[in-house]
């Protein structure tokens, strides 16, 4: 990783089309940040989705990347969770995502809450193919939307100071927008700086055109209002009414190990993993579980990733898993490319796999049944790796319901490893 001590970008191309007003903008955010010698890890730089929001992967500073139009509301709740003055919340979105938040946007302004805002405006949708937004120019619409050319857009700097902001300007792309920035970041409370911008792609590719159809004048609107902030409190965590799990166990685990369990939605591959997961953490592991399985609840794949560790685990994402238990072909289809030559696979017998590398194969279904195949593939490699006592599997079950069905799959699946 790249080690930046001024400035926010690292040393990597910008991901732009040639051309694009938002390599421009994010260069002069970077000077703006120098000039005013803020660190990066004061920096936390919220984006939007679209075009502005490929900017996360050459950025050196903290940074959320948001849903469309709600990098405004997420930027709101870190500033207001922080309440740092030192600390600069940045939110950097495009003309629809401003949009399509502008409720967003126009509550931070009424709070006046501790932000700034880059409105990167080009006039158009540029990641989706040009389609018009809210503060698209009467001009500009009437190109490719006739029947919309006579709807004004949005005066998006007007709305924001008429909210409450505490500075809103609007610049065309150019040598101003530096300064508007640094003045935004050094202005306490909520700040927007709406940049009219071009787009090679899809949009007004000169200065100069810009200006021809800019609808509202560039300026500055400036006002004194107290920052917004919170009374914290600390309470009881809502994590303290669940209940714990006892170290009652131990094991001989010496490195973390990437558990994939991979099976059909609807037949317990997700209690599977959680009884994992909880039977280490009773044998003193610490475990993370993670659950994937499609929208349409019940059919199609169900997949687990379960993470032991005999230490923490900082990083809950496995990237090449270190056994895989496969129990369904609806399983097998979502997770075979997901496998390496390394990785030791357990199937059901009954699967077909295309997999040139050595397979363990079990008639884990036929045994228990494929409500109870994920749950036997688990004890099973658990038996035969001696990873933790089976005893600890079978602690974790015993107050869950089908209790009995799940103890006889550990069981009947401990009995195939022997």
């Amino acid at each position: 990783m790249a080690v930046v001590e001024k400035g926010l970008l690292l040393d990597k191309a910008l991901p732009y089309c040639p051309g694009c007003g938002h390599t421009v903008i994010n260069k002069q955010l970077d000077q703006a940040i120098r000039e005013l010698q803020l660190s990066p890890l004061d920096v936390i730089v919220v984006s939007d989705i679209g075009c502005c929001g490929l900017v996360d992967g050459v950025l050196g500073c903290h940074t959320v990347h948001g849903l469309h139009g709600r990098s405004a509301a997420l930027a709101l709740g870190i500033s207001l969770g922080l309440q740092d003055p030192r600390k600069k919340v940045v939110v950097v979105l495009g003309d629809g995502g401003a949009t399509i938040g502008l409720a967003h946007l126009l509550e931070a302004a009424r709070q006046n809450v501790d932000m700034t805002v880059l409105v990167q405006n080009n006039m158009v949708y540029g990641m989706t193919g040009g389609q018009v937004s809210g503060l698209t120019p009467e001009p500009v619409k009437h190109q490719t939307l006739p029947e919309e050319g006579q709807i004004p857009p949005f005066n998006l700097v007007q709305l924001v100071h008429d909210a409450g902001a505490v500075f809103s300007a609007r610049s065309l792309v150019g040598p101003n927008v530096k300064p508007l920035l640094r003045e935004a970041l050094e202005t306490p409370g909520f700040s927007l700086v709406e940049i009219v911008e071009m787009c090679p792609s899809y949009g007004i590719r000169k200065v100069k055109e810009l200006k021809a159809v800019l609808p509202f004048p560039e300026g500055v609107w400036r006002r004194h209002r107290p920052v917004r902030r919170i009374h914290a409190e600390t309470r009881p965590s809502l994590l303290d009414r669940l209940p714990g799990i006892a170290g009652r166990y131990q094991s001989a685990l010496r490195r973390r190990v990437n558990v994939l369990l991979a099976g059909s939605a609807g037949e317990g591959v997700q209690s599977a993993g959680e009884l994992l997961a909880s039977a280490a953490i009773s044998a003193g592991l610490c475990s993370t579980k993670k659950g994937e399985y499609p929208i349409t609840v019940g059919t199609g794949f169900s997949v687990v990733e379960v993470i032991l560790s005999p230490e923490e685990i900082l990083y809950t994402g496995i990237e090449v898993p270190d056994v895989a238990l496969v129990v369904s072909q609806d399983g097998w289809d979502k997770v075979k490319t997901r496998l390496a030559p390394a990785t030791r696979l357990i199937v059901d017998a009954h699967l077909s796999i295309d997999w040139r590398h050595p397979a363990e194969r079990l008639d884990f279904r036929r045994t228990v049944g494929g409500r109870s195949a994920a749950l036997a593939a688990v004890a099973y490699w658990l038996k035969k790796e001696a990873v933790l006592p089976i005893e600890a599997l079978k602690e974790v079950s015993r107050n869950r319901k089908y209790a009995p069905t799940l103890l006889q799959a550990i069981e009947k699946g401990r009995k195939m490893a022997i």
